[in-house]
């Protein structure tokens, strides 16, 4: 099958495209959401690369944001205020492996053979309504092969990240990768350990959130090598070992699915400098306790108490790994329905109040903690002249 004769492309993609060339500067529409449209799957907004520079972009256009001018990327707003990401056709000229140097004043062939793989080096012409790719991406497509464009050892040796991103792409649309593509990405992996560990975050988390089925991106990460270096806790497929069945399609949550996979996965999201809300997630479902002591109402209290914040998390985690609802969930719709207390700041008084009873200092604490304890076996006691007749007798 051949490309579509023509795409449905936005009046605010038109118009950026129009003025690029009435300016005598080519204008082309490439990227990923190329690729998701002719795959038939739902799509971002369209990329355009240019034969203008950076400088002419900005001044071409009235609204301009300088989102990565020093990799050639413009930020064009249209009229509605919405950002269109305008880059200059470009060159790698010299690379580390994480930051390449790149220059301008080449063409539009030039810029796609620089890119990754040969599903993200196609381009269209949206006025023209005009295809072209050089290196058979849309072939690959219909293959449903990840391929590096060109010599694939010298794509991965300039920026390492390329490794992670042909896994995330192979999980994510069920392709193969390419044999040769796939033998490089391997002998590579030790310069994944070059890449910062936020852009590396970025790719796992991305991956578990797309991937069509978690195991295979799972078991790809250990075998090209990427999870000893940053997930050494994935060294060991749980998928593999009948620990833990595929999660289904509806949960592709990062921290949950981190959690799910390691047993460490606190470790694991401070490593990749999770923020501290993430790590805050991991931590409550390292710590648990995973469920209640029973699935009685005080036992399920109890629980609730505990875990706090984090039942949510625990609930959908023992849900993953039981393949089940957790015996205890209707339980707790019931106590949250009623809104029975469940931490000190639900007890019908203060510390203030009982500093009103002669109460001070630590002593405050412990008479909230045992007055907490008593509500949580039984919640009507929760009224304020109950609680202070309580600690009356507790001093």
């Amino acid at each position: 099958m051949g490309f579509p004769t023509a795409l449905d492309i936005p009046e605010s993609i038109l118009q950026i495209a129009r003025t690029l060339e009435a300016a005598g500067h080519e204008a082309w529409c490439v990227g990923g959401t190329l690729r998701d449209t002719l795959l038939g799957h739902p799509h971002a907004d369209f990329d355009i690369a240019t034969s203008a520079t950076p400088e002419e972009v900005q001044r071409l256009f009235p609204r301009t944001v300088a989102v990565g001018v020093k990799y050639g990327t413009v930020g064009v707003l249209d009229r509605q205020r919405t950002m269109h990401e305008v880059t200059t056709f470009r060159r790698d000229v010299t690379t580390d492996g994480r930051h390449p140097v790149v220059e301008y004043g080449v063409s539009l062939e030039e810029d796609l053979a620089r890119r990754d793989f040969t599903i993200n080096a196609i381009a269209y012409h949206p006025i023209r309504q005009e295809w072209r790719d050089p290196f058979g991406g849309h072939p690959d497509l219909e293959r449903r092969l990840v391929r590096a464009v060109g010599e694939p050892a010298r794509r991965f040796e300039e920026d390492y990240l390329r490794i992670l991103r042909a896994l995330r792409f192979a999980a994510r649309f069920d392709f193969e990768i390419d044999p040769p593509t796939w033998t490089a990405a391997r002998a590579a992996g030790p310069g994944l350990s070059q890449l910062s560990a936020e852009r590396v975050r970025d790719e796992w988390f991305k991956g578990l959130r797309t991937a069509r089925n978690v195991s295979r991106f799972a078991t790809l990460w250990i075998e090209a090598g990427a999870a000893r270096i940053w997930v050494p806790e994935l060294e060991h497929d749980p998928f593999a070992e009948g620990q833990i069945a595929e999660p289904p399609a509806s949960v592709r949550e990062p921290v949950l699915l981190t959690a799910l996979l390691t047993s460490r996965p606190t470790a694991v999201l401070r490593r990749l400098k999770a923020s501290n809300a993430e790590l805050e997630r991991a931590q409550g479902m390292e710590d648990g306790p995973p469920e209640p002591a029973s699935r009685d109402e005080r036992s399920v209290r109890r629980w609730l108490s505990a875990v706090g914040r984090s039942a949510d998390d625990l609930m959908a985690l023992w849900k993953l790994r039981q393949g089940r609802d957790p015996f205890w969930a209707e339980t707790v719709r019931e106590i949250r329905r009623r809104k029975d207390p469940l931490m000190r700041s639900d007890l019908a008084i203060t510390g203030t109040d009982l500093q009103a009873l002669g109460a001070a200092g630590p002593e405050i604490g412990r008479t909230l903690a045992v007055l907490l304890e008593r509500v949580l076996d039984e919640p009507s006691l929760n009224t304020r002249d109950r609680l202070l007749e309580l600690a009356r007798d507790l001093r």
